[in-house]
């Protein structure tokens, strides 16, 4: 019996090579070298600023252009072909225009048995669009979207990187309809209001956040913390002997 594996991308994943403006107007250079300054003073080595320089020029285009990559290879003395390397391997930066919102259901296994691949295809037909593509009027771009550590509250949806609990397909479908009517519902664990895709990567690559609001602990988290206090559970002193005698010994 054989056995055909297909092996590459899968098909709404964004992978055509990075296109788009090659060169920043001078205005615009000045601008984000400016930002780039601050945000590579904070590294003793220059190149280690990569990441955030990605998320700065992303802000810039809302995806990544020939323009952003040789930006920030100018920047940090690399070749546009080592920041494209980079670039291409983190599932956060875009290659594709993306919209206001970038909404994500996590369709992994915990979510999907609890309705994420539900709430996924319901969105898909109240958008009118696929994974991987964005509406007609640019506000919302849908995504699947893999485990984000949120298990204990799935189904989750997530919009720019903004949790939103315990969905479903009704509830998923009222989000993005205030997404695009310009009243976006609270994130779940937050109280500061939701940004726009360019406003979070700019708050991503380190600059001031300009929102006032704080983070909320969701129960589910609380509860755990509740169990492990009410058993007299404690995590290892990391200082100790034993602790950095295992931590040895399980890298050996």
């Amino acid at each position: 019996m054989s056995i055909f594996l297909e092996l590459g991308q899968r098909p709404d994943e964004p992978g055509p090579p990075i296109h788009g403006p090659v060169s920043y107007p001078d205005d615009v250079e000045q601008r984000l070298a400016a930002d780039a300054e601050k945000i590579i003073a904070r590294y003793p080595q220059a190149r280690s600023a990569l990441l955030p320089l990605l998320h700065l020029v992303q802000a810039e285009d809302g995806c990544l252009t020939p323009a952003g990559i040789a930006f920030c290879a100018r920047r940090l003395g690399l070749t546009d072909a080592e920041v494209t390397a980079v670039a291409t391997f983190y599932s956060m930066y875009r290659r594709t225009p993306t919209g206001d919102y970038l909404v994500g259901v996590c369709t992994n296994t915990l979510c999907a048995i609890m309705g994420g691949d539900a709430i996924l295809e319901s969105l898909q037909q109240h958008l009118g669009i696929h994974a991987g593509e964005t509406t007609e009027d640019g506000r919302i771009t849908l995504e699947h979207v893999e485990c984000n550590a949120a298990c204990d509250y799935a189904p989750v949806v997530m919009v720019n990187w903004e949790f939103y609990d315990n969905q479903t397909p009704s509830s998923a479908r009222d989000l993005v309809d205030g997404l695009r009517s310009g009243t976006p519902p609270a994130p779940t664990r937050g109280s500061a209001p939701l940004c726009t895709f360019r406003e979070t990567a700019r708050t991503l690559a380190g600059l001031p956040d300009p929102r006032q609001g704080s983070e909320r602990v969701g129960e589910a988290t609380l509860a755990g913390l509740r169990v492990a206090r009410d058993r007299g559970m404690t995590a290892p002193d990391p200082d100790s002997p034993e602790t950095t005698s295992d931590a040895t010994d399980s890298q050996s």
